[in-house]
């Protein structure tokens, strides 16, 4: 893992400005993975140990040979389907759970590993993408701890649910390639990064057109012959959109096996046991008519009510406002656009929001704070990064201490509750 720094428009030296992993990067670590584990294990006290759907679904494809639910453990997001009950997801979250199957034991154990596991991988990835968009020193610091625990990553890592797991996933996926984008930029690499990160949430598969963009015009520009121009931007799309290309054509065959359509994923026709959200999905899984309310919900979503024993501030089941959970981000509104990594950045996060904001399940009912937002967040960290080049002070430390300890209020709250 290099933890060089670049500028913010240009890649980075990787053998002039690496850097190796000192006693402090170890340190960090190690306390970001016991934090993860302990706060875990003591989420793991105060919920069930049976195995979640991914291990059943995990085991019944290794072993069998078939992608429906052999057992059926909730009835939200199940659909029936020629008599067969599956869960509607996407693919990559079943993955890591193929490492169990061969060991019964653990299965009762692996949504909590799992979950952690990844969970503590994402965080680790806050330290590069700080040192790579970061302005270095202390703050370097501040914003690692940020990324690690001033968003719901942490909060969704203690979890064990496979829905929140599809988004740790794709946090770490899309962490990696912001930092391989200030390094080596390769093609390949950038667009199996991307591509992956669609597994776990294939609407993240938008944000592949700014850096695609991007990657052809450095291609066109670093050759001055047009036949020159022309067979390396050929060869920059190739390599950038097979990955992709792939990723799509395996979602795609993957619902073509449980639904009999490519383009069924099973969220239009799964059974919704919440009646207010089966009447939003009645009027379109994606739609104009839930932006005021998610919009709503991102700006403005509070507390239900205060409550006179602990943990006494109760939050609203159906999320709350980004600004109760990472006020940081804030700061990336001191990122400029003038700056060509800023711009990527920028159209990233904005198209990532779009289908968020569109969908009917709001900021994910039952779910400490926006939990839709994460698909976006790695974008918003590197810009609040980015903008702390500028200016790092006590108004910035400030809003990192309060997300920090809002973000931990919500663990509390997921155990206790």
């Amino acid at each position: 893992m290099q933890l060089g720094r670049a500028s913010a428009g240009e890649p980075a030296d990787p053998v002039g400005r690496a850097r190796t992993l000192d006693a402090g990067v170890v340190a960090w670590m190690a306390s970001v993975a016991i934090l993860y584990a302990a706060a875990t294990a003591i989420r793991t006290q105060a919920g069930d140990f049976g195995p979640d759907p991914m291990m059943i679904l995990a085991k019944d494809i290794l072993t069998q040979g078939r992608f429906d639910l052999t057992t059926i453990t909730t009835l939200n997001d199940v659909v029936t389907f020629n008599g067969r009950h599956y869960q509607a997801m996407s693919p990559l979250p079943v993955v890591p759970y193929f490492v169990f199957v061969p060991f019964e034991g653990l299965w009762p154990f692996s949504r909590w590993i799992v979950s952690a596991v990844v969970g503590i991988a994402a965080a680790w990835m806050s330290l590069p993408l700080a040192r790579r968009y970061g302005p270095g020193g202390p703050a370097d610091w501040w914003l690692a701890t940020l990324g690690a625990f001033g968003t719901m990553l942490f909060t969704l890592s203690i979890e064990g649910d496979f829905y929140y797991l599809a988004h740790l996933e794709s946090v770490l996926l899309i962490s990696l390639a912001l930092v391989e984008w200030t390094g080596r930029r390769r093609p390949l690499l950038l667009g199996l990064l991307i591509g992956l990160a669609g597994l776990a949430r294939p609407t993240l598969w938008i944000v592949a057109v700014p850096f695609g963009l991007v990657l052809l015009w450095e291609a066109l520009a670093a050759e001055t012959v047009i036949g020159a121009r022309f067979r390396r931007a050929v060869a920059a799309a190739f390599a950038f959109g097979l990955p992709i290309a792939g990723a799509v054509v395996v979602t795609g065959l993957f619902d073509l096996v449980r639904f009999g359509s490519p383009l069924e994923n099973g969220y239009s026709i799964s059974d919704v046991t919440d009646p207010r959200l089966a009447a939003l999905r009645a009027q379109g899984l994606f739609a104009l008519s839930h932006v005021p309310d998610n919009v709503g919900l991102f700006l403005f979503g509070g507390i239900d009510h205060v409550r006179g024993w602990f943990p006494f501030i109760v939050p609203s089941v159906q999320g709350q406002s980004i600004f109760l959970t990472t006020p940081a981000v804030l700061l990336a509104l001191g990122a400029t656009v003038r700056d060509r990594t800023n711009l990527v950045l920028w159209a990233s996060a904005m198209l990532a929001a779009i289908p968020v904001f569109l969908y009917y399940g709001g900021g994910g009912a039952w779910t400490y704070g926006y939990r839709y937002a994460m698909d976006f967040m790695p974008f918003l960290l590197a810009l609040v990064a980015a903008a702390c080049r500028r200016s790092f002070g006590w108004f910035e430390q400030g809003l990192i201490a309060l997300s920090v300890l809002f973000c931990s209020y919500g663990v509390v709250w997921a155990i206790a509750k």
